[in-house]
């Protein structure tokens, strides 16, 4: 029986970053990485804004204040030495009513905490020097945050592992693990055995999870967030543009935002869906749907958060409502100026219980096994730091 030394489950961005990282370490081990899909990074990692986020808005001392500065710049590092195409764009915070000046000093303490480079605080003057076409009381100007294709990451980590002797396996469905020593990845076709494995499922991480016998809490409750393309015509845009957002709530808000083909972007909104894999308004999957409706977590947080629902809904509703959102802080832009295009993605949110809405990242470990059970965004921006972090915590247990 052939025993591989690491299987990753997952060939999403941190899935192929993990497979790297352990390679270089142990150039002389066997690793495997499974896949269900025909290619890697056709979810969350090829659904996304495509920010290198900078690490502002994160609790000091959680997991994606650390793992997010680090991953940064690692992420740079990565693209340059690839010549991935990048931009360094940076992004405006932008306040645009007195009571979100509380919120923005605390983002200011955040992201100072973390050690966000080049971070500062603008007044209402300086904003049009940065943007020309904003407006807002005061603003915070990230100028390390940037935009990049994490597909092409994502393939360019693939090829790259391939070379350093990792078989990456498409088409695999897997479907339950046994925790033994070794232990056993059961799929729709051949069982594997591993030393250690490392489940990076993304959106479908809690059931892999449960399967190994892990805790049904917390459980993935899909948030699909769509995007509108802005045309030629729309106000100029340098960057990125982004609201002060609710400190209750892990989402940015409907933010203006450049692309690396050159395209820019209204979006995300962040509206509780029937699938997975909910890229169209029309998709429901019955499993799915049923999951997040049976789990006490969802209702609590439909019953907190119904008005921000409301607002989702309306803005799923009208295109009018979509760009008011954006034209807070960009009064120029309007309907008009959208270009016909769109596009989603889903994200991953863990909501616990309680309904509570998890907002860092969550690893969990039982013997071989250790799985991902929260990575949303920043995890692409994060991928290489979090990807050290799991096999450094497989490597102090004495694997």
């Amino acid at each position: 029986m052939v025993i591989s030394d690491l299987v990753v489950v997952g060939a999403g961005i941190v899935g192929l970053a993990v497979a790297r990282e352990w390679i270089f370490r142990r150039p002389d081990d066997t690793v495997t990485v499974l896949e269900r899909e025909a290619a890697p990074a056709l979810h969350q990692t090829g659904h996304n804004s495509g920010v290198i986020h900078g690490g502002i808005y994160y609790q000091p001392g959680s997991l994606k204040a650390r793992l997010c500065v680090q991953g940064a710049r690692l992420m740079y590092e990565y693209c340059e030495e690839k010549t991935i195409p990048h931009q360094r764009c940076g992004k405006l915070i932008v306040a645009s009513h007195r009571d979100e000046l509380p919120r923005l000093d605390d983002l200011e303490a955040r992201g100072t905490a973390n050690t966000v480079p080049g971070l500062r605080r603008i007044r209402a003057g300086e904003i049009g020097e940065i943007e020309p076409n904003a407006v807002g009381l005061q603003a915070l100007h990230a100028p390390n945050t940037g935009i990049v294709d994490y597909g092409a990451v994502a393939r360019s980590l693939a090829a790259d592992i391939r070379k350093a002797g990792v078989t990456v396996r498409f088409g695999v469905d897997v479907t339950s693990i046994d925790r033994g020593a070794p232990a056993v990845i059961q799929t729709a076709a051949d069982p594997i055995t591993a030393r250690v494995v490392i489940v990076c499922a993304g959106l479908w991480a809690d059931r892999l999870a449960r399967r190994c016998g892990a805790p049904r809490d917390p459980q993935i409750v899909p948030f699909r967030g769509a995007y509108l393309g802005l045309g030629p015509t729309a106000p100029r845009l340098n960057g990125m543009i982004y609201p002060v957002p609710d400190p209750e709530l892990p989402f940015l808000g409907v933010h203006i935002t450049s692309h690396i083909d050159g395209s820019a972007t209204l979006g995300p909104t962040a509206m509780m869906v029937g699938a997975r894999d909910a890229y169209t308004l029309r998709r429901l999957n019955a499993r799915d749907a049923l999951e997040s409706l049976s789990w006490p977590g969802t209702w609590r947080v439909a019953r907190r958060y119904w008005r921000v629902g409301v607002d989702e809904i309306r803005m799923a509703a009208s295109r009018r409502a979509f760009v008011a959102a954006a034209a807070r802080y960009m009064p120029g832009l309007s309907v008009d100026h959208l270009d016909g295009s769109r596009y989603a993605g889903v994200r991953a949110q863990a909501v616990g219980r309680d309904g509570s809405l998890v907002d860092d990242f969550v690893i969990s470990r039982d013997g071989p096994v250790s799985h991902v059970r929260n990575a949303p965004s920043p995890a692409a921006t994060s991928a290489f730091a979090l990807a050290a972090e799991l096999v450094d915590r497989v490597s102090r247990s004495g694997v």
